[in-house]
C-alpha cells in the first residue's frame, strides 16, 4: 500500500511563552497571525526577534503562534553550529537539559536557560491517518523522496498522532537542500 506525505521545510524559529512574549514585546502583547500554517491552529507571526548564541545571531527570526507553556528556539544543525550552539536533536517540546541563548524583542530580552534544539524529522498525522497507514504514535520509520538528482531516504522518522495534526512531513533547511525538496514533493513512507 502507497503512503504518501507532503515534504515541509520549517525554517529557524521561535516559540514563546506568554510571560516571554510580554517581556520581548510588552504587557498584553497579542502575537499577529501573518500566515496560517499547515497544522490547524498553528501560525507564522509578524513579529520578529533576536536570536543570539556565543559566536553570533540571527537579527530576524520567526516567532511561530500560538504562544506555548515554554519558550523553544528550533535551528538547523547549521544554524546552531554557526552562532555557537551545540544543540541537541531532539522532538518539540523536549528541551530539558538543552543549551539556552538570548532572545531579544523591541521591549527587552530573555536570557533561556534551556530550549535550543535542532528538531527531530517528523511526521504529523491524525488517528485516522495513522491508522489507515497502519501506523503509531512514536513510532520510527523511513520516508523515501525522488527528486531531480537529490533523491534519498529520510531514516529516523518519527511518528507523531493527534487529532488536531495535518498529514505532513517536517524537515528543516539542513535536510530539505540536502534532497533538494520543493514545495509539492512528495515522500513515500516505507514503514
Amino acid at each position: 500500500m502507497s503512503k504518501p506525505v507532503i515534504m515541509e521545510t520549517s525554517a529557524r524559529h521561535v516559540h514563546v511563552s506568554r510571560e516571554d512574549l510580554e517581556t520581548l514585546f510588552g504587557a498584553g502583547y497579542e502575537l499577529t497571525n501573518k500566515k496560517d500554517l499547515s497544522q490547524p491552529g498553528q501560525f507564522a507571526c509578524a513579529e520578529r526577534i533576536r536570536v543570539v548564541g556565543s559566536k553570533g545571531e540571527f537579527p530576524a527570526v520567526s516567532i511561530l503562534g500560538p504562544v506555548r507553556p515554554a519558550s523553544q528556539v528550533e535551528l538547523s544543525a547549521s544554524d546552531a553550529r554557526s552562532i555557537g550552539i551545540a544543540a541537541p536533536i531532539r522532538e518539540s517540546g523536549d528541551t530539558a537539559g538543552t543549551p539556552g541563548c538570548t532572545i531579544i524583542g523591541p521591549k527587552g530580552s530573555v536570557e533561556l536557560k534551556e530550549g535550543v534544539i535542532i528538531a527531530k524529522r517528523h511526521i504529523h498525522m491524525t488517528p485516522d491517518d495513522a491508522e489507515k497507514y497502519e501506523l503509531k504514535d512514536k513510532q520510527i520509520v523511513q520516508v523515501e523522496v525522488k527528486t531531480d538528482g537529490r533523491s534519498l531516504i529520510f531514516g529516523d522518522v518519527v511518528v507523531r498522532v493527534s487529532p488536531s495534526f495535518a498529514l505532513a512531513m517536517h524537515v528543516d533547511t539542513d535536510e530539505s537542500n540536502a534532497a533538494a525538496l520543493k514545495a509539492d514533493t512528495i515522500g513515500e513512507i516505507l514503514a
